[in-house]
């Protein structure tokens, strides 16, 4: 049975269909989508070549210019790539930019190898509106409900523990904070982070239609993410929820965290010179708040991540962190986060431990939309 083209934009992104990106490496950089994989009809220099000849010369010049530039060669080459993502993913769809000619002509040189394969009425130009749409949707019809609380609480911890969340840091691949970044640095671009939020929300909504939804508390940026304005305005409207921790475990926490797994992660990757780019990691955090620290609090916290550092080197023990976590905590990140929350536009309408907030999202999210 031959599969016919699509508009089901819904069930693309709500089945994870896999799919076929025919447009060039820099259009796919900009933005994509998790499930998709590019390979490209024509290559950057011959998609700019070509919109060139498009512009001065009109349509059947562009054509003609673009089958001179896939040889039969590299014809060939495409084909091959193109047949082995039919044969791993038969229930896929390709596209291009608007679903015109590189993905006709896709389509049709698979259909000369009697391959038959869908795509995507629109393009990607279309699958990008609907996501922004259904984004702004998600913002207008989701209850959403913020889990609060003061640097080290486990919010994240806590968030996963539930059925009813949507990971703001997870999508960012950033923990929020001027340490959180992983060891690549690696976070999507806006567009494929808007993208991926917009397609979170859309399968919550769709799973969980009467569900509230749990978020943890979070600035306008997570790293260098930028929440859309509609969708943070909604998060500082919404209720929030606090979740309470001792400063022991706090600080248990972040070195956990932060100090502990990151270290092995900095092993894992780069062996021999994990010293170095740790050390300059954890350095380069400190400095992005030196203005907020000042300058003597700034030079005793460097002072005691050099003492701590060296001794993680050597005994692979974190503890001697732990002054360094106290003093951010007390004298920067906790009077930041109370100062903030006494100026939010919403209220704590709970407060409990770990237990006592699980047991209550358990309890009222799962059916607050009336």
């Amino acid at each position: 049975m031959i599969r016919q083209d699509t508009l089901d934009y819904q069930k693309l992104f709500l089945d994870d269909i896999p799919l076929l990106d025919v447009r060039a490496p820099v259009e796919f950089d900009r933005g994509a989508f998790s499930h998709s994989q590019n390979i490209p009809l024509l290559d950057n220099p011959q998609r700019e070549a070509i919109g060139t000849c498009y512009k001065n010369e009109g349509q059947d010049t562009a054509i003609a210019l673009a089958l001179e530039l896939v040889n039969p060669e590299l014809r060939k080459q495409k084909l091959e790539q193109w047949r082995e993502f039919v044969k791993s993913h038969p229930d896929g769809y390709l596209y291009c930019f608007r679903g015109g000619l590189r993905s006709r002509t896709t389509q049709a040189w698979l259909q000369e190898q009697s391959i038959n394969y869908p795509l995507i009425k629109g393009g990607y130009k279309a699958m990008r509106t609907y996501l922004i749409e259904q984004l702004e949707l998600s913002a207008q019809q989701l209850p959403f409900v913020i889990l609060s609380g003061l640097t080290g609480s486990g919010k994240t911890h806590v968030l996963k523990k539930t059925n009813y969340y949507v990971d703001l840091e997870g999508l960012a691949n950033h923990r929020g904070s001027a340490f959180g970044s992983d060891v690549h640095d690696f976070q999507p671009t806006q567009i494929n982070w808007e993208n991926e939020l917009s397609i979170a929300c859309l399968k919550y909504r769709h799973h969980l239609p009467n569900a509230g939804l749990l978020l943890e508390d979070e600035s306008k940026r997570i790293g260098r993410c930028i929440l859309p304005d509609n969708f943070h305005k909604k998060m500082t409207q919404a209720p929030y929820i606090f979740l309470e921790r001792a400063l022991e475990e706090r600080i248990a926490i972040i070195r956990e965290d932060y100090f502990a797994n990151n270290w092995l992660l900095y092993q894992q990757e780069f062996q021999e010179l994990a010293e170095e780019k740790f050390s300059a990691f954890l350095f380069n955090c400190l400095q992005r708040i030196k203005k907020r620290l000042g300058g003597i609090r700034y030079q005793k916290m460097h002072a005691l991540f050099t003492i701590a550092l060296k001794h993680l080197f050597i005994t692979g023990q974190s503890h001697l962190f732990d002054e360094s976590i106290v003093l951010l905590l007390e004298e920067y990140y906790d009077p930041m986060y109370q100062y903030q929350l006494k100026n939010k536009q919403s209220k704590v309408i709970f407060s409990g431990t770990e237990s006592e907030i699980l047991a209550w999202v358990d309890e009222h999210l799962k059916n607050m939309k009336p």
